[in-house]
């Protein structure tokens, strides 16, 4: 007579790319106005992994350093002639915010990828990564 298998614990599956993708729009749904309107022209793309031309250009050699990156021309430089069907886009990238998520367990993944969404679009308005900063520590 075989032992019946032991109880597991059912964790649920990863998110997934659209999953991720999900939490990045419902994060831009909870922006102030005009934040909100001015974001609504920013794709939102989702990779495991940014890929290695991107790494590379950033001077990076571990992929898990890199969770999102902005790309495009920020409101502040566009201008009258400049080409609208580009959008900006907001990458987000899945495997390194897992890992950041597993290494911070006092914040929920859903926040930590707000967090990283609301970074990128500081670029999209123009902000540098000192004023986003100033901006997170002011709401500390």
């Amino acid at each position: 007579m075989s032992t019946p298998p032991a109880a597991r614990t059912s964790w649920g599956l990863a998110p997934s790319l659209d999953d991720m993708a999900a939490m990045a729009r419902a994060a831009l749904d909870t922006l102030d106005e005009p934040f909100r309107t001015l974001a609504r022209d920013v794709a939102i793309k989702v990779e495991d992994f940014a890929d290695a031309e991107t790494l590379a250009s950033m001077q990076m050699e571990d992929p898990y350093e890199l969770t999102g990156l902005y790309e495009g021309v920020g409101l502040p430089s566009e201008e009258p002639w400049s080409n609208p069907g580009m959008p900006g886009r907001v990458w987000l990238y899945r495997l390194p915010i897992l890992n950041e998520w597993i290494e911070t367990p006092d914040i929920t993944l859903e926040e930590l990828v707000a967090h990283v969404v609301i970074h990128e679009l500081g670029h999209h308005f123009g902000w540098s990564d000192e004023d986003i900063d100033a901006i997170n520590d002011s709401d500390d």
